[in-house]
């Protein structure tokens, strides 16, 4: 598990080690405080994960197009 924190991770770098959670919590050979603090950790990696595609999202959904179907411009998008 990374000391980093959840909050400066990229989208790759926490899905990376959510899923090495994931597999440890599935192997079952953690003592339960490690467990405890690993489903912990594990919920933090998910909501960061679905912040960074809603930001994605909310990016790509942003991007006006001309009449010809090429990107036009960047609309704003309150809070990014």
């Amino acid at each position: 598990m990374s000391d980093t924190p959840v909050s400066e991770l990229s989208f790759e770098a926490a899905m990376a080690e959510l899923e090495k959670v994931v597999s440890q919590l599935e192997r079952g050979d953690v003592a339960l405080e490690d467990s405890i603090k690993l489903y912990e950790r594990g919920a933090e990696l998910k909501k960061r994960c679905e912040a960074k595609l809603k930001e994605a999202e909310e990016k790509v959904a942003a991007i006006t197009l001309d009449g010809d179907g090429n990107p036009a411009g960047l609309k704003p998008v309150d809070g990014l």
